[in-house]
């Protein structure tokens, strides 16, 4: 069963912690100490499954009243292009709306800003880097 929730155990943690890992540090090299930042102690953690195999990624972070930030969501790279994506996206914004958030906004990486405009989300800003790898920000009112 292809599942994806909010992260309630430490083991749930753990498994989106292994993906992040995964996606970012070893297939996009970003450097551990800013892939595991400050924030991950107040996020809300989110992990998707593929049976009992953790696939999929992302976390979602208060920044301003009624406003969350959608970071670090990522699918394993065999997942990709199998809806896994919209799966994290669609939880990660019910747990939004759900919360009284009235907004989201996110950094995109450039390449995934069709993905993320099929969800109604707009491009805010130009590209800018992002751990060396280009990005635009974009959001998405609930």
């Amino acid at each position: 069963m292809v599942i994806a929730k909010k992260v309630e155990t430490e083991k749930e943690y753990e498994d989106a912690i292994v993906v992040r890992r995964k996606v970012f540090v070893e297939e996009q090299d970003v450097p551990l100490h800013l892939e595991l930042d400050e924030y991950d102690a107040d996020a809300v953690h989110f992990v998707a499954y593929d049976g009992e195999f953790p696939v999929g990624a992302g976390r979602i972070r208060l920044t301003e009243p009624s406003i969350g930030k959608v970071e670090r969501v990522c699918i394993l790279p065999e997942y990709r292009g199998k809806s896994f994506g919209n799966l994290m996206m669609q939880c990660m914004e019910d747990y939004a709306f759900s919360n009284g958030f009235q907004k989201l906004k996110l950094n995109a990486q450039s390449y995934a800003i069709p993905f993320y405009e099929k969800r109604q989300y707009t491009i805010t800003s130009p590209e800018f880097l992002e751990a060396g790898i280009p990005h635009r920000a974009m959001d998405k009112s609930l």
